[in-house]
């Protein structure tokens, strides 16, 4: 059986790890635990643009995956990017075990807006299905409402659902019984 483990790349909100674990197990059904805190991503960090550099996060991730067969997941609260494009909400290996998360653009703060603590929470649990279904092989969706859908800014993400549309459901579900 296929195990999903999560670990935060840094400080992250108290008890998100948490929550997500709870989460994510029933999403997925399957073994989902929590791994001792990575450090502040410091090595990451690109001073030009101000931000932290998703592959080399990716990279301390392959360090301590514990298992061939398991995903990996890592929550930051950092601001990622991969060199072309301004920034990411999360990246993964399509078909591979690691993943990892930015929660920086999630937060209502980032735009201005008064703190949301649900919002945060059902935005986090999107982006992790959807980087997590990319490690079982899932592809970009075309139906915007599919967790699997392409989000490109907050507002597309905003309409995703936390239920995956039934064709990816049937390719999560085959992914996992292999």
């Amino acid at each position: 059986m296929s195990l999903i483990y999560l670990t935060s790349v840094g400080r992250i909100e108290e008890g998100l790890l948490e929550i997500l674990e709870s989460q994510l197990a029933d999403v997925f059904g399957l073994r989902v635990g929590c791994l001792k805190p990575l450090p502040e991503p410091s090595y990451a960090f690109d001073p030009k643009r101000r931000q932290y550099s998703s592959v080399a996060v990716m990279h301390e991730l392959m360090r301590v995956c514990p298992a061939s067969g398991a995903r990996l997941l890592g929550i930051t609260e950092k601001d990622l990017f991969i060199p072309v494009l301004s920034f990411v909400f999360g990246q993964a290996q399509l078909n591979g075990s690691l993943s990892v998360v930015s929660l920086a653009r999630l937060h209502q703060e980032f735009y201005q807006f008064a703190p949301d603590q649900p919002l945060l929470q059902e935005r986090a649990l999107k982006e992790a299905m959807h980087e997590l279904g990319h490690t079982f092989g899932l592809v970009h969706c075309p139906e915007k409402a599919c967790p699997m859908s392409l989000a490109t800014n907050i507002h597309q993400l905003d309409l995703k659902k936390t239920d995956w549309c039934v064709s990816c459901e049937i390719l999560l579900q085959e992914a996992i019984s292999r």
